[in-house]
């Protein structure tokens, strides 16, 4: 990352992504069944999930809209579908048409998209090539690593393929290491650009070669005699000093980052050093905290530079970005996980740099890559149509959700749930969506609740967006699909108007 060349940056704790400036895009949209069918080819009419929500047979529930009048948000600024599975017409539909920004929810797309196309079982494979002769355990020629967008290549899966690499013979390499990025087009991204925070685990970019989501988990513990604080990385790039000017306290744990001050600075393209200043509460126990420090190629070089090292190989060669040869010749490989378990990471933690690369795979293995993220969208769009779901409102951007102008209504969201419901990956796509109360991104809500464990919910919270859409089992075995999007300053304040909705629901 060029901007931390010869610069100091001092970074305080957490902040909630600033919040998107929305303008309200009013359209003259038909989302009757049959202006619906008109709208696609008569090949898949018959295909078409239940009608869209149009009618408003039960007002919203007083303790909703209560919530939403206390946080002075009007219901203008608010779109809700509540519907069971294959009814004809919604139970309540409050602008459901209306184009908004859905922040995280965006991700239901992208995962219900890469489930059907790519299919649950689907993995990314990360090769390993020798560009050059091997004699006697050395490689007089480059070493290529070549990356096809692995979500998930982590610290502990490339040290093991770099172990395999030796185990098979070769010891020392006396040229460069390659990275091939051909897999997507080149990505001029800048991690600043959303909210001024490059250093926050939640943007980094996408990238063919992504390894360990280009983020350092430090561990912070109190040592063992209670004296002082343990500053511990997952990884350590050759680049990195740690400077560890931390002292224990006896506060409470609360929200422990925010008495650190964080102190990067970057010389050199060799030489970053991390500094934390600043207390830890002994009562944290074990805490964690995953930066990004470097660009991709930067990280990638400097971890492979590390493992290499420390699985006995020898290397001092520069990092290059560009094709493999074609006379490269494959030495091993790492497959990443099945799909149907990406999916799930990225909806349980609400992962958007995994859904950033599982959004341009989908044009990449598609279409011919280098992927790019217009062409998903476009795949995207499309595959939508052919269900007959017509999404004149639907932007895309990066599909993580992560963004200022990707854009749905609450009737494509409701639609493409019920789609989901009926189809052969359902289990894994629903499943792969934080249970209430009890796992992933809404663990702490609701578990003393009679409905914990009822819903399958996908939330979403940016500064001016709080959304949810999901699933709800209610009381009487009966399955509904429920949408819930804000779009207001007070966004943020709204959040027990979802509980109220999500419980309501349930008791029915």
């Amino acid at each position: 990352m060029d901007c931390f060349k010869g610069r100091m940056f001092c970074f305080s704790t957490r902040s909630t992504p600033l919040g998107c400036g929305i303008v309200f895009l009013c359209l003259a949209l038909s989302l009757s069944a049959s202006s619906l069918k008109a709208q696609v080819p008569a090949a898949v009419s018959s295909l078409q999930p239940a009608p869209l929500p149009t009618s408003l047979p039960t007002s919203l529930p007083a303790s909703v809209t209560e919530i939403f009048t206390r946080a002075n948000v009007p219901l203008e600024s608010v779109a809700i579908v509540v519907k069971e599975v294959g009814a004809k017409d919604a139970l309540v539909s409050l602008n459901p048409a209306k184009p908004m920004n859905p922040a995280s929810v965006m991700k239901l797309f992208t995962t219900y998209a890469g489930l059907e196309l790519l299919g649950p079982a689907y993995v990314w494979k990360t090769e390993i090539y020798a560009a050059g002769e091997i004699r006697s355990g050395t490689l007089k020629g480059d070493l290529v690593l070549k990356g096809v967008g692995d979500p998930k290549l982590t610290a502990e899966r490339f040290r093991q393929l770099l172990k395999q690499l030796h185990e098979r013979g070769i010891t020392t390499i006396k040229g460069d290491l390659i990275l091939d990025k051909t897999f997507f087009e080149p990505i001029n991204f800048d991690p600043a650009k959303f909210d001024g925070e490059p250093l926050k685990a939640y943007n980094v970019g996408a990238d063919a070669l992504l390894l360990n989501f280009k983020t350092v988990r430090f561990t912070f513990a109190p040592s063992l005699d209670s004296k002082s604080v343990l500053i511990s990385p997952d990884l350590k790039p050759v680049q990195l000093e740690i400077v560890n000017r931390m002292r224990l306290s006896d506060a409470a744990c609360g929200d422990w980052r925010d008495h650190i001050l964080l102190d990067v600075q970057s010389a050199t393209p060799t030489q970053l050093t991390v500094s934390f200043t600043g207390s830890y509460p002994k009562k944290c126990g074990e805490s964690g905290w995953s930066i990004s420090l470097l660009d991709h190629a930067r990280f990638v070089g400097g971890v492979f530079a590390t493992l290499w090292k420390e699985v006995g190989g020898k290397w001092d060669g520069a990092v290059k970005i560009q094709a493999a040869p074609l006379d490269a010749t494959l030495l091993t490989a790492s497959e990443s996980p099945p799909l149907a378990e990406v999916v799930r990471d990225i909806n349980k933690f609400s992962n958007n740099v995994m859904a950033r690369q599982l959004f341009l795979t989908i044009s990449a293995e598609k279409m011919l890559p280098p992927a790019n993220a217009s062409r998903s969208a476009d795949i995207i769009k499309e595959w939508l149509n052919k269900k007959g779901i017509a999404a004149p409102e639907l932007v895309f951007e990066n599909g993580s959700g992560l963004s200022r102008i990707e854009r749905t209504s609450a009737a494509t969201l409701s639609a493409m749930l019920e789609a989901a419901f009926r189809s052969s990956v359902m289990p894994e796509f629903i499943s792969s969506m934080p249970l209430l109360g009890v796992d992933g991104t809404l663990r702490r809500r609701g578990r003393s609740d009679a409905i914990a464990g009822q819903a399958h919910i996908k939330g979403g919270t940016l500064n001016d967006s709080r959304a949810m859409a999901g699933f709800v089992l209610d009381q009487n075995n009966r399955r509904w699909v429920v949408v819930m999007i804000v779009n207001h300053p007070n966004a943020l304040l709204t959040q027990p108007a979802q509980d109220a909705l999500l419980a309501w629901v349930y008791a029915r």
